[in-house]
């Protein structure tokens, strides 16, 4: 319901990292929201295929975790984001849009990682 309210309106969902791998591949989607918590292959080895073979494509974490040793690595590993899940939603809401606004921004910018 969040990514409809910020004009996303094609979404695809996996159960686990190696489905998600395998639905970016079919469907190379402009955005990818990734869970550090996934069943099979982990959020950050995810993170690390996705950027590795999708380098265009943003990821923005999302986890339950706020420690900043966690968020760092996201962040190594090419984490465009991260949004905290227990956030209201509203703030959920405003950290993504934020997000994708600073995806646009940074487009075409040879020196954004």
């Amino acid at each position: 319901m969040l990514l409809k309210q910020v004009g996303i309106d094609q979404v695809w969902e996996a159960g686990d990292g190696r489905k998600g791998l395998d639905v970016v591949a079919q469907h190379q989607p402009e955005l990818v929201l990734l869970d550090i918590n996934l069943p099979v292959m982990s959020g950050l080895e995810v993170l690390t295929n996705l950027t590795a073979a999708y380098p265009a494509i943003p990821v923005i974490m999302v986890s339950s975790q706020s420690a900043m040793s966690v968020v760092l690595e996201t962040v190594k590993r090419g984490a465009a984001a991260y949004i905290l899940k227990q956030s209201p939603p509203q703030e959920a809401l405003k950290m993504l849009c934020e997000a994708i606004d600073n995806l646009e921004s940074t487009e075409g910018d040879d020196n954004h990682h």
